[in-house]
């Protein structure tokens, strides 16, 4: 993992202005005309990520210990109580929003720079050093990163007032259809869950920015089902055997993709109990990106391999003047 985001990853992480007023004249659409919705706000102060003044720039989650102000047993515990206060239509959740390590296309991206890769090298499925589409593959390097970083993980999510060491763990797990997505979760968590008891569900509105770049063209269903079924992972229904939504000669836009995003969290809202309080959720720069926006946090760039925690009130609201 990067020992913090790279230049590409803070010029991916941001949004501009026209893209956000077509998110928001998407999300008002849809509010008019849903009988209800989640609306989310990002909870202050828990998180050093979600505050102005942090530095995106050399900001490592690992080294900053996930980010977290104050001690994981007062995290917890103002999550409990403020579960246990809330009203029927309100709930609170921490998501933790986890990137991809470094793949053979992160390779090609930085070797190319940012004109040359999104103007031609992605529309290939690799040149004579690297292969990245279509779906592309982690790294080995990166598969050993995943395994060493797990052990930090595990140490840093540790409730460390408690004598029997209580990890603070992820009680759903959510993930990108994309192969490197995956992976990122399976060699991170296995040794620190039993994924074949918490069955990480692997969902198509987590991917990654589709269209035109090779390396966001997801394998077939039946691929996903031999490599990862075995391990414990789960396929949503909808899931179809060939990727129908990739799309050579068309790149989804940034309010696309975060409209696309708003869906998929709706859902987690309205599935998930109170209970289920702590998510994980593994997917890319771009729908990170999203994501961010979607939840009301401001822009912060995640490097490969990255995690940021975002402590989430949520809260069901009547829908708009043009309800059934």
């Amino acid at each position: 993992m990067a020992s913090s985001p790279n230049p590409l990853d803070i010029v991916d992480s941001q949004i501009d202005s026209n893209s956000r007023k077509r998110y928001l004249k998407k999300l008002e659409n849809y509010q008019n005309n849903s009988k209800s919705y989640w609306e989310y706000s990002v909870v202050p102060n828990i998180f050093k990520q979600s505050q102005k003044d942090t530095d995106e720039s050399n900001f490592n989650y690992l080294d900053e210990h996930f980010g977290k102000i104050g001690e994981w047993d007062d995290i917890i515990a103002q999550l409990n109580k403020l579960n246990n206060h809330a009203s029927p239509n309100e709930c609170y959740k921490i998501l933790f929003l986890f990137r991809h390590y470094t793949g053979f296309h992160n390779l090609a991206h930085l070797k190319y720079g940012d004109d040359a890769w999104n103007n031609h090298w992605s529309k290939l499925n690799g040149d004579d050093e690297y292969i990245w589409g279509p779906d592309a593959n982690l790294t080995p390097e990166s598969i050993e990163i995943a395994k060493q970083n797990s052990i930090k993980i595990a140490k840093e999510l540790q409730n460390n007032s408690k004598n029997d060491k209580e990890l603070i763990l992820p009680k759903k797990f959510y993930v990108s259809p994309l192969s490197r997505a995956i992976d990122t979760l399976y060699h991170t968590w296995n040794k620190i869950v039993d994924l074949k008891s918490n069955n990480p569900l692997i969902q198509e509105n987590w991917r990654e920015t589709m269209g035109v770049h090779t390396c966001d063209k997801r394998s077939s269903r039946s691929i996903i089902d031999e490599k990862f079924i075995s391990k414990g992972f789960k396929i949503e229904d909808s899931l179809t055997e060939e990727d129908e939504l990739y799309q050579d000669d068309y790149r989804e836009t940034i309010d696309e993709q975060a409209f696309r995003m708003y869906n998929e969290l709706q859902n987690v809202f309205s599935d998930t109990s109170k209970n289920e309080d702590v998510i994980l959720i593994t997917s890319h720069s771009g729908s990170i990106r999203a994501q961010l926006m979607v939840l009301g946090h401001r822009s912060f760039a995640v490097q490969t391999g990255g995690m940021i925690p975002v402590f989430v009130k949520a809260v069901k609201k009547e829908g708009g003047k043009n309800k059934m």
